[in-house]
């Protein structure tokens, strides 16, 4: 299937530059059965089915765009590490976005304050991605000291993060560190919805493969990735008995799907334990876990919103774009939500 299969029009206007003035103000596009309705996110218990376990992402985002200097010249670099995480020390290697990348040659050594230095590694492959020897310093202790919140590139503000980016492109749950986008689904759960649903956690750690458009001739060659997932003993026995007893699942975003689509197809049973996905979920996919799904607004030509379409039907979900735009909604991140049961 093409690409084009996945597009709509949309104005810029409607692309979110800043969140609702509170989490649960956001809009809720309820898809039910092929009615639509217009909610908001704080109503979404009353739409949530009766007995329903829900399933989030509490990946804390990482403040993993810094400011680097080389060494020697003091030329400026900016650096977007694509998976931080704790032991990445002296010794060990990590992996950035660089701009500019081409003005980086092997050998050099970039320093982020006083708190990292960074020696380039030779390039594995042509584009913005490099591979670099932590010389001293830590790079998740560097990202907190003089890190920004990684705001995805369609966010176009002169001034750039403020001081509200670093809670707001945040969950009101996140724990672990290891994002480096934010799993925006939960950006609209305030603690009081929390309390009023039968809610467990796992960790996604999202990468910036969520941002890649599908720019392949078919849909099955794109990739994303690898991304690490953890789910403890505790939720992998929760989940699995509301499978197992046939309870609706309610996924809090397209991490959340992928991550136990993932380990169900390679498990056979939602086990606990530490792995990475790369899955794409492509039209045909068949869903063993989830039955119902929040999500943002996705981009057109992405593995997102091919997701979404896989699973509460092409049409069906095209058509509630469609509808979505013409009633004013707010797209991508800091946008409004849809809320459907699958096809």
């Amino acid at each position: 299937m093409d690409p084009s299969a996945f597009d709509f029009a949309l104005p810029p206007e409607q692309i979110a530059q800043v969140p609702a003035a509170r989490r649960g103000d956001a809009r809720m596009l309820v898809l039910d059965g092929d009615a639509r309705h217009d909610r908001i996110a704080r109503e979404l218990p009353l739409w949530v089915p009766a007995g329903a376990l829900v399933v989030v992402n509490d990946s804390r985002v990482v403040p993993a765009r810094v400011a680097a200097v080389r060494v020697g010249d003091g030329r400026s670099f900016e650096l977007l590490f694509t998976a931080p995480q704790p032991g990445l020390g002296p010794g060990t290697h990590t992996v950035a976005w660089v701009r500019p990348g081409r003005k980086l040659a092997p050998g050099d050594v970039l320093a982020v304050g006083d708190a990292l230095q960074l020696r380039a590694l030779p390039a594995a492959a042509a584009g913005r991605e490099r591979g670099f020897e932590v010389v001293a310093g830590d790079v998740l202790d560097a990202c907190r000291r003089h890190g920004a919140a990684p705001l995805p590139p369609y966010i176009r503000r002169p001034s750039g993060p403020v001081a509200d980016d670093a809670a707001r492109y945040q969950t009101v749950y996140a724990a672990a560190e290891g994002s480096v986008a934010a799993p925006t689904a939960g950006l609209h759960l305030e603690p009081q919805v929390l309390a009023a649903l039968d809610v467990v956690s796992i960790a996604l750690h999202v990468g910036p493969g969520t941002f890649l458009p599908m720019d392949v001739p078919d849909v099955t060659l794109h990739r994303v990735g690898a991304e690490r997932l953890i789910i403890a003993e505790a939720a992998a026995t929760r989940i699995e008995q509301a499978r197992r007893e046939r309870r609706p699942i309610v996924a809090v975003g397209t991490t959340v799907v992928r991550a136990l689509e993932s380990v169900a197809k390679l498990c056979g049973a939602i086990e606990p334990g530490a792995r990475s996905t790369e899955l794409v979920v492509t039209p045909g996919f068949r869903f063993e876990v989830v039955t119902h799904l929040l999500t943002n607004f996705h981009l057109p030509r992405s593995s997102l919103l091919m997701l979404v379409c896989s699973f509460g039907g092409h049409a069906r979900v095209l058509a509630a774009y469609a509808d979505a735009v013409a009633r004013g909604y707010r797209f991508y991140s800091y946008g409004d939500c849809m809320f459907l049961g699958a096809a």
